[in-house]
């Protein structure tokens, strides 16, 4: 039995979805931990592209179960969604699947509240929240006036929670939209959601412990990435929820001693969507190149990624924050072409180097680069790390030495086969 944890060290994106659907085939159970829709990850298999945004990329494998915890936050027509598209691939029938039910719902009035909100910030540049309901809904959980999965079966407990919130919500509704969601509407919208749902629903906390005392392997799957974490990140722009691999014991219920290793994903340059500092962020034809080179466009909300050299200080950090063991390389492939390849070593704050990553300033960062050498080689065919130009290895080489993380595997391009596992993390 093996438990590891998968997590992303940028802003998101980093390619976790390809990854978790690989070793996925080595678990009995992929858990997802934390986030909700504003998360999404795109595999290809056999030349077909799936995209899901809150079913573990796992769902791909007939012999693993896929795990919603209750870290996450669950909009029912979007997961209904999903099971509609499986149910189009003719895939739904061999998919195993398991729902919170301490999960915590997102309502119509999230959607409106975070549309609201992103739309009215004063003073300010606009977060770039996917618009999702995501915010309000973690607002409403920590507010303890949330709906979690299991009330929508007990409908009096129901209304009356629907009744709290809505009315707690009401006075800023009705002075910005104009009008707010009833509890009828909103239980009427939810009845044949959960009545879809209900086979799934199950208390995933002894679900998870059960298997661990069964010896069985877990593979815990979080969203987003360390810099988008609300409390490591590059706050305010970040997301509701914590995404270093710490929140996965909160949001799976498991305990820290039960977790074998982490691996930290991060891209071969870097990404981010939305607002917010990013101190290797480029501007010019090679930024463009990156862009389109790596299709760099979200599969959530369709926006065109910003662009930027691989930044080591970021990684480091989210590598030491999360205790990663293995280091996960994806698009390496994208860089082909590039003469030179530049790597954020440090940064400095008006000429004077600065430690780690500062809490004010960083929209000041010069970043400070090493240069490497590119390469011309095609490597979307590359198996194995002997297969890879020789500075092709050496950017390896040197972005594991900077990180601190040995490097566990490679992709090289968009299919599941186009990928270099070093070493499996579960050990097989």
């Amino acid at each position: 039995m093996t438990i590891v944890g998968v997590v992303g060290t940028q802003w998101g994106d980093e390619g976790k979805g390809k990854v978790v659907d690989l070793f996925a085939k080595h678990a009995d159970l992929v858990v997802r931990f934390q986030g909700g829709n504003n998360a999404g990850h795109t595999l290809v298999v056999g030349g077909k592209k799936t995209v899901f945004h809150l079913i573990p990329s796992g769902i791909l494998r007939p012999d693993t179960l896929c795990v919603l915890g209750q870290g996450m936050v669950i909009d029912p027509g979007v997961l209904v969604e999903e099971l509609d598209q499986l149910d189009d691939s003719g895939l739904l029938a061999d998919a195993k699947l398991a729902i919170s039910d301490r999960a915590h719902v997102i309502l119509p009035h999230h959607l409106i509240l975070d549309r609201l909100r992103e739309e009215k910030r004063s003073g300010s540049v606009p977060v770039g929240s996917t618009l999702r309901g995501i915010g309000p809904t973690y607002e409403d959980k920590v507010g303890r006036r949330g709906i979690r999965v299991g009330d929508l079966y007990v409908p009096k407990l129901l209304e009356q929670k629907l009744g709290e919130t809505l009315s707690y919500w009401e006075p800023m509704l009705r002075e910005r939209a104009g009008e707010i969601p009833t509890v009828k509407d909103v239980m009427d919208g939810l009845a044949p959601l959960a009545k879809r749902l209900e086979k799934y629903v199950t208390d995933t906390l002894e679900l998870i412990q059960d298997s661990i005392d069964e010896s069985r392997s877990i593979l815990l799957e979080g969203a987003q990435g360390a810099m988008l974490d609300v409390d490591h990140g590059t706050y305010p722009f970040v997301t509701s929820s914590n995404t270093v691999s710490g929140a996965a014991c909160a949001g799976a219920g498991i305990g820290p001693t039960q977790i074998d290793e982490i691996v930290a994903i991060a891209k071969a340059y870097t990404t981010r969507v939305g607002a917010g500092s990013f101190p290797t962020e480029l501007h010019d034809d090679k930024g463009d190149y990156l862009r389109k080179s790596g299709a760099e466009f979200g599969s959530t909300t369709g926006r065109p990624r910003r662009c930027g050299w691989f930044d080591a200080v970021v990684v480091r950090r989210a590598a030491r924050i999360s205790g990663a063991t293995w280091l996960a390389v994806t698009k390496l492939d994208v860089l082909t072409g590039l003469d030179e390849i530049q790597v954020c070593v440090g940064y400095e704050i008006d000429g004077r180097e600065v430690k780690g990553v500062p809490v004010h300033g960083l929209e000041r960062v010069k970043p400070i680069y090493r240069s490497l050498p590119g390469w011309s080689e095609q490597i979307t065919e590359a198996r194995s790390l002997d297969d890879l130009p020789a500075n092709a290895r050496a950017y390896l080489d040197e972005i594991s030495r900077l990180t601190g993380c040995p490097v566990c595997l490679v992709s090289v391009g968009p299919g599941r086969e186009q990928t270099i596992v070093v070493t499996n993390p579960f050990g097989d």
